[in-house]
């Protein structure tokens, strides 16, 4: 099968502006929820990053995770302002994120439109799940733009279909807001976590995603950000691009 010939080029800019050599390997489409996803065991009080935490009847997880606590990572810098990873309160949050689902150009790659079941019913799966998958609001300068799930990608289905080393980290971004795509700012997102779960997770070599194939602007965002090319991968509900942020590359690319 033939790569359109969009990402080849953009697969070919990357390769002749970067000219050192690659180390090492390179979100699988089935069941993309709490079966996904990285860190060591936390436990005690419940928490929430966000600026004004959830009331009592919030749903979120209580014991940690398996990503060495993304609900501690903090706020990072970034070109485009200040972006805070906050995990999702269920039934704070899920008016919003189901809004964003329901966007045609999210739909289309994430599945999950129509009723707010739907992403209700993914968004739980994750956090009644055994904490391999974080799901959270990117918070940017104070307001809620973006949803991200940072997962083990080493403990999700994705790891039956590429070469998988212990403690691979997985990102899934969508923009929310419409006037918030094709400017940038995703690629400048996508950069600064990929180096803040590098930086807060120690055991971790590669961070790793798998956008489809023929979702060009995405492709061109994390090469932006980054990641190169590795492989082209056939899962269970799309052909994915296997792009790689490798640590002992970061200063480079």
């Amino acid at each position: 099968m033939r790569l359109p010939d969009e990402l080849l080029a953009l697969i070919a800019d990357e390769a002749s502006d970067s000219g050192e050599e690659r180390c090492g390997e390179e979100r699988c489409g089935e069941e993309r929820c709490g079966e996904e996803r990285c860190g060591e065991e936390r436990c005690g009080e419940e928490r929430c990053g966000r600026r004004g935490a959830a009331g009592s009847g919030s749903t979120t997880r209580a014991c940690g995770d398996l990503l060495d606590g993304v609900a501690d990572w903090g706020p990072v810098a970034t070109p485009v302002g200040e972006l805070h990873l906050v995990p999702v309160q269920a039934e704070q949050d899920l008016p919003l994120i189901s809004r964003w689902m329901n966007d045609p150009a999210v739909a289309e790659f994430w599945q999950l439109s129509g009723p707010r079941s739907l992403a209700a019913d993914h968004v739980h799966a994750q956090l009644g799940g055994d904490g391999r998958s974080v799901p959270c609001l990117g918070v940017l300068d104070g307001t809620p733009m973006s949803y991200w799930e940072i997962y083990r990608a080493d403990l999700d289905p994705l790891a039956r279909h590429y070469p998988a080393r212990p403690h691979d980290t997985g990102i899934h971004l969508l923009i929310g807001a419409v006037t918030d795509r094709g400017r940038g700012l995703g690629s400048a997102l996508l950069r600064a976590v990929a180096d803040l779960a590098l930086d807060k997770r120690p055991a971790c070599a590669r961070v790793i995603a798998e956008p489809a194939m023929r979702n060009t602007p995405s492709v061109s965002a994390f090469l932006s950000a980054g990641f190169r090319f590795s492989a082209e991968v056939e899962l269970p509900d799309k052909r994915a691009a296997l792009m790689v942020r490798d640590r002992c590359l970061r200063d480079l690319m």
